[in-house]
């Protein structure tokens, strides 16, 4: 118990020294809102991810997402209806961001299943 403690005592006196790791890419704000396509409405829960990462968000009742990534250009975005039972069914639908801006916002429409 008192190793575990020294060992957490030591990681607290480096972070306060020294900080904590900090980002050193270039991050882009990407943001937007996601519509129905037939309805022009604003659609809750739509998962928006980042192709090639664990990096995600679902939409808020507005339909409006935020947040940052890595910057490169060809950057995939994903939009799926992840909860079909509370919208209705959409269909996916990927966006390609090709822009070296230090924001974006998408405006997506999606189509309804039939």
């Amino acid at each position: 118990m008192i190793t575990g403690l020294s060992f957490t005592s030591a990681l607290f006196v480096f972070q306060a020294c020294y900080g904590t790791p900090q980002d050193f890419g270039i991050d882009m704000l990407v943001e937007g809102t996601v519509k129905s396509k037939a309805s022009g409405m604003p659609i809750e829960g739509i998962k928006v991810s980042v192709v090639r990462s664990a990096q995600y968000q679902l939409t808020d009742s507005k339909g409006f997402f935020s947040f940052y990534t890595e910057r490169y250009n060809g950057l995939t975005l994903t939009f799926e209806d992840v909860d079909s039972q509370l919208n209705g069914s959409f269909l996916p639908q990927d966006t390609v961001i090709s822009s070296s801006a230090d924001s974006v916002f998408l405006s997506v429409d999606l189509n309804v299943k039939e």
